[in-house]
């Protein structure tokens, strides 16, 4: 491992680096789609995007425990507008009149007719989320000397992360169509799930982010870099 490694990160894009950054964003157009079945696990009303969207912030924690924030940021905002494109071409495609022949509108209405407000908040509380989960496992990985402890910044950053992506969602989505008073316990199932999710991951996780470290020659520790999240360069 080069000696700089741990506090510079890498100008050249691997495959490894490569591949998450496809994974992230798939997993973000598959939430979206996924998101519009309601599904009832015991006495819990979910949404069936909570089996893919918490891949999105382990794939996050990835990136910044091995390339750091900079390259995180740069996925994150990838992510941002190819689930915009997604989003965008679906609707011009529910606004398209259907063949006299096909049957299937109502159903496809249902997947790509996104209202407005519920998109909007969407695609807020993704960056909302998703940053201050990159910023925390930066921040935290920086106090830690950027050895140790990967699992406790992996949870705390996914505890901030969904929190603040169910408080901008929920919201600014249902607010005024879920009651106010049942509001709450919704964001609160769907936080403690999420990271519920994270941590019967975090075996694969661990051993996935050491694979990574020895095979990149990469475990940047972010001592000089700006948070701007519009800083694309990094």
């Amino acid at each position: 491992m080069n000696a700089d490694a741990t506090h510079r990160p890498q100008q050249a894009v691997s495959i490894p680096f490569f591949v998450l950054g496809v994974l992230f964003c798939v997993c973000l157009i598959a939430a979206n789609l996924l998101e519009t079945k309601q599904v009832a696990l015991g006495p819990l009303d979910l949404t069936a995007g909570l089996i893919v969207f918490p891949v999105s912030y382990i794939i996050n924690d990835c990136l910044v425990e091995v390339w750091g924030y900079g390259r995180a940021r740069l996925v994150i905002w990838m992510g941002f507008f190819m689930n915009f494109l997604f989003v965008l071409f679906g609707f011009v495609a529910d606004l398209l009149p259907g063949a006299p022949y096909w049957q299937g509108d109502e159903g496809f209405h249902a997947v790509f007719g996104l209202a407005p407000r519920i998109a909007g908040a969407s695609f807020l509380a993704f960056l909302v989320g998703s940053f201050l989960n990159a910023y925390v496992m930066s921040r935290m990985k920086l106090r830690h000397g950027g050895k140790r402890r990967f699992s406790l910044r992996a949870i705390v950053s996914t505890v901030v992360g969904e929190t603040a992506d169910s408080l901008v969602f929920f919201p600014l989505a249902l607010g005024g169509v879920v009651p106010w008073a049942v509001m709450p316990l919704l964001m609160l199932n769907q936080i403690v799930l999420k990271t519920l999710y994270e941590i019967l991951a975090l075996p694969v996780t661990v051993r996935v982010v050491r694979w990574l470290k020895r095979h990149e020659g990469s475990d940047v520790v972010d001592s000089h870099i700006s948070y701007n999240v519009f800083r694309l360069r990094f």
